[in-house]
């Protein structure tokens, strides 16, 4: 078999930096980028169905930009004003500048941590310093309703379903013509088996990242041919980069 054409399942990077770029030039390879899912904002009537009124809250905690999308679209939806005292609380930096879209980016309202967990020290030191609010804690329709890191804190706060992740289905004629396939999370497997019932994974390689993902794979039949993080590959473009020097002579120039 020949490696020619890998798809990298995740939104196309906003500019030519990506290391994805740098290791189909390194190999000869042409990467895609093409989605295997999307995120979706819940419209204000759904988020009703919760009866949470969110003007009773004082601050919000995020792990993701399309939460803070979600959010200030419900907002805006219910005509809902934010006041200049909510207290933004975020697992990542990224995560919390991106509030830059949608407010004043003010530090002593914006709390962040490093670790993207919420069980991140700093995250946590924010959070407790802060247990007198009510929090908010914006979440997807596919968060597992199990114990959260945030239970061992000080602080009270309600889950909130703000977005939904779907199927980013592949339109009739698209080409499906790829050598490796690149999946980073259960809701990508889940869409490969919709769009492709059929699917047989013959002489197609796989790279899943994460353990939710690895798993959702071998439960689909599926033969994982590299994953990460691990120690000698923490990152997806590590894991690819090994696995391709592991492959040269299969690769077509």
């Amino acid at each position: 078999m020949k490696i020619k054409k890998i798809l990298v399942s995740q939104p196309k990077p906003s500019n030519d930096k990506s290391p994805y770029y740098e290791i189909g030039e390194k190999y000869g390879v042409e990467v895609v980028f093409r989605p295997f899912i999307k995120v979706e904002g819940l419209s204000a009537k759904e988020f009703r169905q919760q009866r949470i009124s969110i003007p009773e809250y004082t601050a919000i905690i995020f792990t993701a930009k399309a939460a803070i999308d979600a959010f200030f679209h419900i907002c805006e939806e219910m005509r809902i004003t934010i006041p200049d005292t909510m207290k933004y609380f975020c697992t990542t930096e990224p995560i919390a500048l991106y509030l830059q879209k949608y407010t004043i980016y003010r530090k002593r309202k914006i709390f962040h941590g490093s670790t993207g967990k919420l069980d991140d020290p700093a995250l946590v030191q924010a959070l407790n310093k802060n247990a007198k609010e009510k929090f908010l804690y914006a979440v997807s329709d596919v968060y597992k309703d199990e114990a959260s890191p945030l239970d061992k804190t000080n602080i009270t706060y309600t889950k909130a379903v703000m977005y939904r992740t779907v199927s980013n289905d592949f339109q009739e004629g698209e080409a499906f013509d790829y050598d490796v396939l690149l999946f980073f999370s259960h809701a990508g497997i889940d869409s490969l088996l919709k769009n492709f019932p059929d699917f047989k994974q013959t002489d197609t390689y796989i790279g899943c990242f994460g353990e939710s993902t690895i798993k959702a794979a071998a439960d689909a039949g599926l033969t994982v041919n590299f994953k990460a993080p691990s120690p000698q590959t923490p990152s997806m473009t590590a894991a690819l980069d090994h696995f391709l020097q592991e492959h040269i002579d299969e690769i077509e120039k």
